[in-house]
């Protein structure tokens, strides 16, 4: 496994982390479905401990996964490991409970300790703020970012992370939030992160921030493994249901597109998922990425993809097929 220190945060992380979303199970948000379906605790613990053992070392999850399912599943595996020996973050910002709002302070406070307690430690090495949204006109931006900062220094946060969905909302929010990591998504897709006027990479690494990339595997849909003559069907509480890119004619699109990738890079799914994962890390030497997982056949796929850097002619040919229209 290679590492990575993720910028001015200091926090030295492997290249390839994870992504615990999945094993937090179903779950839904205001009737929408937003969690994962077909997972089983004793394989995710199982990936878990799969995971220390080839070195990865930083587990990302969020009070939101399973209303912390997640959460609590990696707090079993914590029980094993040496604590300072690995890098736990979560987040705060889209399960409000009875708060009007998820970032008012309080409610960052109380679901802080309640994370904690899910994960049986006394402190997160990375805490973030899970998207944008401080209520209306931003009313509880400056509170937020002050009482994020005050649990900073009680030292139950070793660092503040901000997470987003839009170039846009990144520039309104870090001068007040100052993160110093940045988690967004990013795949060999592509997406406005990777633009010339909102190249988020650029941004973050003029001021050596880190960078946490989830989604570098799209879900599945780089490593071809889905049918299209079969779409796959996904069941209640998975957010992928609702997802057009599993539809056939998507599915046969990106088939075709991965034809010459594969000519390329090979044809087996690992050299599939070596090719994902580097492209992503190829973006900024301040990034890991978090692909998720269900059990520890996964891990091991995502680990070996470590390691393996691709050069920059193979970067811009992986862009230039994927990208094209």
């Amino acid at each position: 496994m290679e590492y990575r220190v993720l910028g001015r945060s200091g926090l030295r992380v492997s290249e390839v982390s994870l992504g615990c979303w999945a094993i937090g199970g179903p779950s839904w948000r205001d009737g929408e479905a937003v969690g994962w379906s077909g997972n089983n605790d004793n394989e995710s613990l199982g990936g878990l401990r799969r995971a220390f053992e080839l070195g990865i070392n930083h587990f990302d999850t969020a009070d939101v996964y399973g209303d912390g399912h997640s959460e609590r599943v990696i707090g079993r595996f914590l029980k094993e490991v040496p604590r300072d020996q690995v890098v736990i973050a979560s987040k705060v910002g889209w399960f409000r409970g009875t708060a009007p709002n998820a970032m008012q302070p309080i409610h960052i406070r109380h679901q802080l300790e309640q994370s904690l307690m899910n994960l049986g430690t006394d402190y997160l090495d990375l805490h973030y703020f899970h998207n944008t949204n401080f209520g209306p006109d931003d009313l509880y931006l400056e509170e937020a970012a002050d009482t994020m900062r005050q649990l900073q220094k009680e030292g139950k946060v070793r660092v503040i992370g901000q997470s987003g969905y839009s170039y846009g909302d990144f520039m309104r929010v870090c001068p007040v939030t100052r993160p110093d990591v940045l988690q967004f998504h990013y795949n060999a897709f592509g997406n406005s992160f990777d633009r010339p006027d909102t190249n988020l990479f650029r941004w973050a690494d003029e001021r050596n921030i880190g960078i946490v990339l989830f989604g570098p595997l799209a879900q599945g849909l780089l490593l071809d493994k889905f049918d299209p003559e079969n779409p796959p069907k996904f069941g209640e509480g998975d957010v992928r249901a609702s997802n057009t890119a599993y539809s056939k004619e998507r599915l046969l699109e990106i088939r075709q597109k991965l034809v010459p990738i594969k000519e390329r890079f090979g044809t087996e799914a690992q050299d599939l998922v070596r090719a994902a994962i580097q492209f992503a890390l190829a973006q900024s030497p301040n990034a890991c990425v978090i692909p998720g997982f269900k059990n520890d056949r996964q891990v091991e796929s995502n680990a070996q993809g470590a390691g393996k850097p691709l050069n920059a002619e193979d970067v811009a040919f992986i862009r230039s097929i994927l990208q094209s229209k």
